[in-house]
């Protein structure tokens, strides 16, 4: 039987899951497919169904979804309970699990790089579903200040309740930093601008993007250009995509060159 895995998320089409997971899929001989599906928030308890059914065996979840699923879950890993977010589904002993990958994911990926985290501070944009899993991850990783901003204060706030210790700043507005973390959707339209004041904050700074899909956003090229380093979340997602394969199909892949490669769109 050919077991059946998605991705979901609105927007979808940017999404190279389907890519990443069905090479690993015949790179390991699986009787298996992978694909990506548009999804409106009314269609996700029908969903978590077909799991339930053994109609689908295993979903990844992205934006705007790794927290709206989480009511319609049995039980959560305890990543996915610390960060109240989850990105990958499965069924486990007739219970339907949610698990986060983000976490190991964004810290593995983040590793890979000549960065130096401990004790530096950091500025987070964004505070969507994958906000808390990066917090987190720094914090393993022992950064020693973590500022939040965006463009919907109230959101920002929800995260500090959770994380007293993060400081909120107006979005527009920039603190001192050494690395800046777009975590918002901004950058997924090549027209997409966050409106900062690249210029007087690039030098020496490290921009990491958790798109990767444009390989080079907005946000990337502007750092760039005034003398900054930048990464693209490229490595984030290999990883969080790589643990979630071994909950599916207890095989850890390699990531090799050409895995890298596959993914250079």
């Amino acid at each position: 039987m050919n077991k059946k895995f998605l991705v979901i998320g609105n927007p979808i089409e940017h999404s190279l899951s389907p890519k990443l997971h069905n090479y690993w899929i015949k790179k390991n001989n699986l009787k298996a497919s992978y694909d990506k599906k548009f999804l409106e928030q009314g269609e996700i308890q029908q969903l978590i169904l077909e799991v339930r059914k053994e109609k689908i065996h295993g979903l990844n979840v992205t934006v705007p979804f790794k927290k709206t699923v989480i009511p319609f879950l049995d039980e959560l890993s305890d990543e996915a309970k610390s960060s109240q977010s989850v990105n990958t589904i499965y069924k486990n002993k007739n219970k339907i699990i949610g698990d986060n990958t983000d976490i190991e994911g964004f810290k593995i990926g983040l590793e890979t790089t000549s960065q130096i985290i401990k004790n530096k501070e950091a500025l987070i944009l964004g505070a969507g579903g994958v906000v808390l899993s990066i917090i987190i991850a720094l914090k393993k990783m022992q950064i020693s200040k973590i500022y939040l901003s965006n463009r919907t204060e109230l959101k920002a706030l929800e995260i500090k309740k959770i994380f007293p210790e993060i400081e909120i700043i107006e979005w527009g507005k920039v603190s001192s930093f050494d690395i800046i973390i777009n975590a918002t959707s901004i950058g997924l339209n090549n027209k997409d601008e966050i409106n900062i004041d690249y210029k007087n904050i690039s030098q020496n700074k490290f921009f990491y993007d958790v798109i990767y899909n444009p390989k080079e956003t907005n946000f990337l090229k502007k750092a760039k250009r005034y003398g900054a380093q930048t990464e693209n979340g490229k490595m984030m997602f290999i990883y969080q995509a790589q643990k979630a394969f071994f909950k599916w199909h207890n095989i850890l892949p390699v990531v090799d060159n050409e895995t890298l490669n596959l993914l250079n769109t």
